[in-house]
């Protein structure tokens, strides 16, 4: 605990990632093991750590120590569950969660599909392990620690490069350049500029979701809920598996405006006439899913595949 004699809180929850990586090499940037350092050490570690906090009380958990594209849904669970309990403190400010870039979109729309809270959950990560020669990590965390602190931060969202991307719409489109986020059409929340946070938009309207992390059932419960491509070729045999095996949802990445080839089409219908949950998203980069009356499949209501995936596997919980 950093201690400044406040009654402010911010509470820094650990999960891994790069930004918490380490290699003997200076200059390795993509063969490092990621998981290596907690948060503590990698927070205090940080030149001018202290100061740009100044006025808050700093409390450190190391809720998993992953690399980002191992992360799993018992994970999720108990960092939901963490975040619901310190961010129903009185004293807490908001909460700083450190997490891979491989995944954060996923777990930052999950997160805010359970925290019904106006308070802010602001996730960050790096694309440089610790030991980089110049690694992102430590401005990304202060970054991210801005704003927390700033008064007109609410609801769950992404910073990474001194963007602050709604994790609506934050998507990772680059495997290696720092700046590997964008939010699409909707465009960033704000940027951070020297520890202060310029907003692109007046108040924000922030929706609560009606699921609370506290009532998730086990992880180990949660529906089976899987993403299949249409692609060329794509004809609908890995749908029929997936059936076969008990799947519960399945999320489309479909070409173009949510179209689905006819072999997969048929073998989707077969899935929904047994029961099977099915949703089509865009494998676009960009938009969204325009929809069309009387569609057979509902669209994702402009989801990605993998947040659509989540939205999914949440609708289907008891």
């Amino acid at each position: 605990m950093i201690d400044t004699n406040s009654s402010r809180k911010i509470v820094v929850l650990g999960t891994g990632g790069t930004i918490a990586g380490y290699s003997a090499l200076v200059n390795d940037n993509i063969s490092y093991d990621a998981a290596q350092i907690d948060i503590e050490t990698l927070a205090r570690n940080i030149q001018g750590f202290k100061s740009h906090v100044e006025g808050f009380k700093l409390a450190f958990e190391q809720v998993a120590q992953v690399d980002s594209k191992d992360m799993d849904f018992a994970i999720w669970e108990a960092l939901a569950r963490r975040v619901a309990l310190h961010i129903a403190e009185p004293d807490v400010q908001g909460i700083v969660i450190t997490h891979g870039t491989d995944t954060i979109e996923e777990t930052a729309y999950f997160l805010r599909s359970v925290v019904p809270s106006v308070k802010p959950v602001v996730l960050t990560c790096a694309m440089r392990p610790a030991s980089a020669l110049s690694p992102d990590g430590p401005q990304n965390l202060l970054d991210a620690l801005s704003v927390v602190m700033d008064a007109k931060a609410c609801g769950v969202v992404v910073v990474c490069a001194g963007v602050v991307h709604a994790a609506e719409h934050v998507q990772k489109i680059h495997p290696y350049r720092l700046d590997a986020f964008n939010s699409g059409e909707a465009g960033p929340l704000a940027w951070t500029e020297e520890g202060r946070v310029r907003w692109s938009v007046g108040p924000i309207a922030l929706a609560l979701p009606d699921r609370d992390a506290l009532s998730l059932p086990e992880s180990g419960s949660w529906p089976q809920v899987e993403i299949v491509l249409n692609c060329v070729g794509a004809n609908g045999k890995v749908v029929d598996a997936l059936v076969t095996h008990g799947i519960q949802g399945l999320v489309v990445a479909c070409t173009g405006n949510g179209t689905v080839s006819d072999a997969l089409m048929a073998s989707l219908l077969r899935a929904m006439s047994q029961g099977v949950k099915v949703v089509r998203a865009t494998r676009c980069s960009l938009g969204r899913v325009v929809s069309i009356p009387d569609a057979l499949i509902p669209d994702s209501q402009g989801l990605s595949p993998v947040k659509a995936r989540v939205a999914l596997m949440l609708s289907l919980m008891p």
